[in-house]
């Protein structure tokens, strides 16, 4: 069994539940779950990397992959998987030790190239139908901390998580 080292998010629909709010002024506004972010910070602190590839462009999302020290953020992308690839080459790892989790036709590329491939509960069904593990919670409501688990627990790194946060007392 391969190791995941790289986890790979959408935006839209992933990490938010893909409503986008206009102000006044016209400005985007995002809500992103904190539970999502607890989750990636765990990640990276067991050594993962963490890569956002979504098609729009937004500052919201570009704060937040700060906040969150996300490796590589990627928006305004037509073809998530060149820019995997990219990734993935600059990293010197193998697709079959990346994890990705996408809601929606633009994903597809990706989902069906890495070694695991998720989808949150409100994805489109013919994503939902064809990625290795159909989340049962959605976008912006937990899909990519329920991804994480999932993850850590298959490949036998849940008590190592569990660390990070004394849990194991």
């Amino acid at each position: 069994m391969n190791r995941t080292k790289l986890i790979v998010l959408d935006v839209d629909g992933t990490l938010t539940d893909g409503t986008i709010y206009y102000d006044e002024h016209g400005n985007q506004l995002r809500g992103f779950n904190v539970r999502d972010g607890l989750m990636i910070t765990s990640w990276r602190k067991l050594g993962g990397k963490v890569a956002i590839i979504t098609g729009k462009v937004s500052s919201q999302v570009e704060r937040r992959a700060r906040e969150l020290e996300v490796d590589f953020i990627r928006q305004g992308v037509l073809n998530k998987l060149i820019i995997l690839e990219e990734i993935v080459e600059q990293l010197g790892i193998d697709m079959k030790e990346v994890a990705a989790i996408g809601d929606d036709f633009n994903d597809w590329g990706m989902l069906r190239s890495v070694g695991k491939s998720f989808a949150p509960a409100n994805a489109a069904s013919y994503i939902y139908n064809r990625v290795d593990e159909a989340l049962s919670k959605k976008g912006g409501e937990g899909a990519v901390a329920e991804m994480i688990e999932i993850i850590l627990k298959s490949e036998k790194r849940w008590e190592e998580f569990l660390t990070l946060w004394d849990l194991k007392r």
